[in-house]
């Protein structure tokens, strides 16, 4: 396995790799990598002959220091786990000063307002940061197609976003939720939560099943309110929000339109971890 991280070395090698009409993927991860990862790269892996996963923990993404500080850094075992998954990938482990050039700022994006709801309403700045790191991965490594996990759906949308409005031409590809056995949407937070919360954690997803149950019958507000009175009876767990947005533009649903596809969107402090999750209503 060849590990990049320096970007002339690795467009120097992507370079002689098109050369031999190579297709290539890119993964982009912040490390911590785990099933839910490993998806997304086998996903990549079936449709490129080479695959750049880049294992970067991004400053400009995160609005709390407290956070950044903790997320989870495992560069030697995540390398292992790529190398027992394939011969065909490449990672690529830029340091700050290399992928930023020295310039640790966020660009500032138009995002026709998918930034201003959920994540974007409590994490100010957050999708500036990620859309600045994505844009700049994209641009190092030139990939046919990139691949992001749907459990950040909201981020996903975004990405696809700013890819068409800065004329980007790699296809942004979204692949599903990699779920733990008790349901808990598979994060590299989740380490950071006790046995005993990670364990009762199935909880926020079959709150979001219940809701998809009852879509369709019930309106998007008493859907809330249900969701709602659920967390305020748990001990564990203590909801931040709930929204039933439309798919497209993350809009929140005041009144459901028969011809529009929708989605349940929520995040929850456990152990003091920031969980998310989502799940497609209809």
């Amino acid at each position: 396995m060849k590990i990049f991280d320096l970007k002339k070395e690795l467009n120097a090698f992507t370079s002689e790799e098109r050369k031999k009409d190579r297709t290539i993927g890119l993964v982009p991860t912040m490390g911590a990598l785990h099933a839910g990862h490993i998806s997304l790269v086998k996903k990549a892996l079936s449709e490129n002959d080479l695959v750049v996963v880049s294992i970067f923990v991004n400053p400009t993404q995160f609005d709390k220091k407290d956070d950044l500080e903790k997320y989870p850094r495992t560069f030697e075992k995540d390398v292992e786990l790529l190398k027992q998954t394939s011969d065909n990938i490449v990672v690529f482990a830029p340091t700050v000063d290399e992928i930023y050039e020295g310039n640790l700022k966020s660009e500032s994006y138009e995002f026709d307002g998918l930034d201003k709801v959920m994540e974007g309403e409590f994490r100010t700045g957050h999708f500036d940061g990620v859309g600045t790191i994505v844009e700049l991965l994209l641009r190092t490594v030139a990939p046919d197609k990139a691949y992001f996990g749907e459990k950040d759906f909201q981020q996903l949308q975004i990405i696809r976003k700013m890819a068409e409005v800065k004329n980007l031409p790699y296809a942004i590809i979204g692949c599903p939720i990699e779920r733990e056995p008790h349901g808990l949407a598979m994060s590299s937070r989740n380490e950071r939560l006790s046995k005993n919360t990670r364990e009762k954690a199935g909880f926020i997803h079959n709150t979001l099943q219940a809701a998809k149950a009852e879509f369709g019958t019930k309106s998007a507000i008493n859907i809330k309110d249900s969701v709602k009175s659920e967390f305020e009876q748990h001990p564990l767990f203590d909801l931040e929000y709930f929204e039933i947005a439309d798919e497209n533009t993350l809009t929140p649903a005041l009144k459901i339109q028969d011809n529009q596809k929708y989605r349940a969107f929520i995040a929850v402090y456990a152990d003091g971890v920031r969980l998310i999750d989502n799940l497609r209503l209809n």
